[in-house]
Parts: C-alpha cells; structure tokens; sequence
C-alpha cells in the first residue's frame, strides 16, 4: 500500500475499512471493491463492500448519537469542528496526494480543493454559534410568541467522485454545526478521501456516531435504504439528474427534506464590450479545471459576432500551452478522466459536433484506451449538436456566435438546466440587465471561478433545489418550531 502511494507521508490516513459508529468495519463477509489510479489503470487499495443491511447499522449508529450531539452548545460543537478544520489543513499535502491518486486532478489541484473544502468545515464552525430564532410580537396581550430553530435529526448525504472532499464537507458541516449527525455515501471511485476525512474527525474528537461513512459498490441498494428509512430526516445528494429523480420518487415515501444539487450545462457568454483577455482567461479556468469534470464549468461559450474570431484565436491558443498528464507530473494542468466512460462521452460529442460542422482549433480527438484528453477548443458549434443540450463533462470547449442581448439570453436559457452561467462584459447596465434574466442559480460576472463557502451554491429547473454554503446553507438542516404561549397575565 504505502509502495503504491509513495507521496503520501502519514500512511494512517488511507483506510480501507468502512466507519460506523466510531469504528472501522469490513465489508460483510470481508467483501471489497477496487479502488484504481484513473492515470495508471492500477489499483490502489481494496475498499471495505458494505450492504444494505450495513447501512441500516450505520442509521443506528448516527440515530443513537443524536442525542449527545445535539445537546451540546453551539460553541460546544464549534470547538470540535474547528479542530477537524485545523487537521484537515495540517495534513492538506497528504490529503491532496491521496485525491490526485484516486480521482486524478493535478497535486496544486488537488491541494486547493482540500483548503476549499476545510473552509465550509471553518465556516459552519462559526455558524453554529449564531443559530438563532424569533420572538414575534403577539397577536394577543395574554400571548407570547416565539420560534426555535432545532437539528433535523439524522442526515444523509450521497457524494460524487469529481470533488472527493469538497463535496463531502459542503454537506456534513452544517450538518454537524447544526446539531445533526450523518450517515455518508461516497462515490465508489473515490471513498479514500471519504474514509481520511472520518480519521481526521475521530482524531478531532468527534463523537462516534456522529460522522458514519458507508462504502459500497451497490449504490442503488445503499441509496434505497437511505431514502426508505423513517429515521433518516433528510438526505442531500450531488450528482446527475436522472439518480436525483429516482432519489426524489424514493423519498417520497418517507417525505424527507431533500437538497438536491444535480446536472449543469452552464452557458459562458462573452460580449463584444468585454476585456476579451480576462474572458478567455475565466474560460479556460471555468472549463478546463478538473478537466472539464465540474457541474459548473463552461459547457457552451457564445462570443458576440464582432469579437468571435478574436477570442477563439486567443482561447485556442492558450489552450494549446495547457498540459496533460499525470497528476503528480511536474507542470501538468490537466488529469485523465475518471473512466472510459468519459471518455466515450467527448469523442461522441466531438465526432456529432464536427459532422454538422463544427472544427477543431485546438486539441485532437481522445485516442481509444487513453483517459488523458487533450483539451479541446471547436467554432463553429450550433444548436443542433449534442453538445448544444447534453452535459460532456470533458475538456471540450465549443463556441457558438450570437448577435445581440436578447439572443444570447435566449440561447443560454434553452435548456433544462439552470446551476451556473457566466457573463463577460463591461456594461454595468447590460450585466444588471443579463444576470437577472438568466434561468440559472449563479451567474459569474467576469469571472470564471465562483464556487466558495460564502455563497450560496445550487440551481434551479432541473439543476436542483436547495442551498450549500453561506448562512443559507445552515437552514437546509434546521427545523423551525414555533411555541405559542396563552394565559400570560
């Protein structure tokens, strides 16, 4: 294990065991998945296979420890998270390289995605100390009103494998903060990072029970007892629009609060008044990060007609200057993707693209049985391609030209996602005026990088509802009850 993961110093941060209940357990029958390096192929580790019936222990445990965790302060409870937030940031190398080995994103990546998600640990810290609730003026003399905000209960939260981390502690701390405890799904592809982050918790002081990580290679099974369970109060899932659908059916039974944070398709549009440097600068930090594997990275880049040749001339040729390999490959920008899969997926929209006309400007075509995909720049896109309505979570940049405001607006809201968009321009009247007619949850003003602990991160339409980060991220996992008192005299 530690021959494979060299980089990696404090080797007892790679478990393999699944957590329930403050203890590390095998999988039934000792069964166990394979964990591989997307930059070699080779596996890493052999991870803990846990069953539906492991999962139902799991609910156990967090149910038993609700108590005990709810009844602290919020200072109380702050104390503990701070030390988990300081942890995770002592061994942020280590922690970088254990992602870089299983999800495949750069080391410098890596390494930033463990600060940003430690920050959401930080900031929820500070926010259980401010849960506060109403006292509003009675309607009557002989009453006195007031409303408390209280933990949920136990939580869920299901994971995916492009922020291993990040995608963990948006979750888990408010949950935590809030008085919670958690019952945690990692992706398959990469539960190592999951299973650090719980050693790191224990080591933080938290109690047991409070943080259960279950690993598993049957996520639909896991996925059904979660949303089936009368104990769980609220399950939070980031991933693809079809398994939120199936996850909202299933919860219906149990009418559970949900967050869901699903597919994107986020529009990047550029007008001709914009600083065409910074735009194509925001568009390859918006694309090409995480190799194109973000649910917020630019999917469709409309350029105003007067400024398109320009701007894919400077796109493609910063483009060209990017690097891929592996992740601990000194200069390299750009990882493999995650599974073949993926990689089926760019070559079906660039080959569709390029029959309809579309040409490549920078990149080539992914090589059969190579996950390392050089990034792509195409003009000439149009809205009769795949790539126009579906999601290609690849390195595959197309740009469509437009001519005024209202086609723009109408070209980037055709569609049935509304997560992330982006608008560059200098007119302060026109991005006003553009931002508030976009169907989506975010919009980035002349910046391709949005995401952080401060705002309020998810979409709308079929992106999802509900909020993580920022003070409205703590409400996702607070109940509101309000106490009328009669008789005061």
């Amino acid at each position: 294990m530690a021959e494979q993961m060299k980089h990696i110093n404090d080797t007892t941060l790679i478990k393999t065991e699944a957590y329930i209940g403050g203890k590390w357990v095998h999988g039934s029958d000792k069964a166990t998945f394979e964990v591989r390096n997307p930059s070699t192929g080779k596996v890493l580790v052999n991870v803990a296979d846990l069953t539906a019936a492991q999962t139902e222990k799991a609910i156990g445990a967090a149910r038993q420890a609700l108590g005990g965790w709810q009844s602290l302060t919020g200072k109380e409870r702050a104390a503990v998270l701070r030390r988990w937030f300081d942890l995770i940031m002592e061994h942020q190398v280590d922690l970088g390289a254990l992602m870089t080995y299983e999800q495949g994103k750069p080391l410098a990546e890596a390494k930033g995605e463990v600060a940003y998600g430690a920050s959401f640990i930080e900031w929820f810290a500070e926010e259980a100390k401010r849960v506060t609730g109403d006292l509003p003026a009675p309607v009557g003399r002989d009453q006195r009103i007031a409303v408390l905000k209280q933990p949920i209960g136990v939580c869920a939260a299901i994971t995916p494998w492009n922020f291993p981390i990040a995608m963990i502690t948006r979750k888990a701390a408010p949950a935590l903060a809030a008085g919670n405890t958690m019952v945690l799904k990692p992706a398959s592809e990469t539960p190592l990072c999951a299973l650090a982050l719980a050693e790191l918790a224990e080591r933080a002081g938290l109690p047991a029970g409070v943080l259960n990580v279950v690993t598993s290679s049957h996520s639909g099974e896991v996925g059904k007892v979660l949303c089936a369970s009368q104990d769980v109060r609220h399950l939070s899932f980031t991933g693809s629009t079809n398994v939120g659908r199936v996850l909202m059916e299933q919860c219906g039974q149990t009418v559970k609060r949900l967050a869901l944070e699903l597919g994107g398709h986020a529009p990047f549009i550029v007008f001709d008044d914009a600083d065409l440097d910074a735009a194509v600068d925001g568009a390859i930090a918006s694309k090409y990060r995480n190799a194109g594997q973000t649910c917020v990275c630019a999917n469709r880049i409309y350029v105003q007609r007067g400024v398109h040749d320009e701007f894919v001339e400077k796109l493609a040729a910063k483009v060209s200057q990017l690097r891929v390999g592996d992740g601990f490959a000194d200069g390299v920008t750009i990882g493999p993707l995650i599974s073949a899969t993926a990689v089926q997926k760019v070559r079906a929209h660039l080959q569709d693209a390029m029959a309809k006309g579309a040409k490549i400007r920078a990149g080539a075509a992914p090589t059969e049985g190579n996950r390392l995909v050089e990034p792509i720049v195409l003009s000439g896109a149009s809205s009769d391609m795949l790539l126009a309505h579906e999601e290609t979570f690849g390195p595959l940049a197309p740009v469509f030209v437009f001519d005024d405001d209202a086609q723009a607006v109408a070209m980037a809201n055709d569609s049935e996602f509304g997560l992330a968009s982006y608008v560059y321009t200098n007119d302060l009247n026109r991005y006003w005026r553009i931002s508030e007619q976009l169907e989506y949850g975010i919009v980035g003003i002349n910046t391709g990088l949005i995401s952080n602990e401060v705002g309020p991160f998810g979409g709308v339409k079929q992106s999802g509802f509900g909020r993580e980060g920022s003070r409205h991220g703590m409400d996702e996992y607070l109940s509101m009850k309000y106490l009328c008192l009669g008789g005061v005299r």
